[in-house]
């Protein structure tokens, strides 16, 4: 059996599906129906999404299972991620900000009651950012 391509050949937009039948007792139903998204990927990609939940969303192991770098491995969630209209937000071993302690956030406090700071830089600082 071959996979329904997800999009034309000829014009590159998204094919529609109008007919699915049952192979065990042939009841057939007609209509338009839209593919899911992920039927519409390239098939490099969804072999590659195949592979990834395999791999129970572990990269390493899809490195592994595919004989290819890490970034690459990578790079190509990033290509099924794009392609399926969601934008990757940048991976960042950056720790979120913290909050400043209470002796911290009282000094703060003091600085805008004397007037040394604005409330919007002491908004900043108390947020952590």
């Amino acid at each position: 059996m071959y996979r329904a391509p997800g999009t034309c050949p000829v014009c590159d937009h998204d094919m529609m599906i109008t007919r699915l039948v049952c192979p065990e007792c042939g009841t057939a139903v007609e209509g338009q129906f839209a593919p899911s998204p992920l039927a519409r990927l390239p098939q490099e990609l969804q072999e590659f999404v195949e592979i990834f939940l395999r791999a129970e969303g572990k990269l390493n192991r899809v490195q592994e299972l595919l004989g290819i770098s890490y970034p690459t491995a990578r790079a190509r969630l990033l290509a099924v991620v794009r392609a399926l209209g969601y934008e990757a937000e940048p991976f960042s071993t950056k720790a979120p900000p913290q909050a400043p302690d209470a002796a911290t956030r009282q000094a703060i406090l003091e600085a805008v009651a004397q007037g040394h700071l604005d409330v919007d830089e002491a908004v900043r600082r108390l947020q952590g950012m």
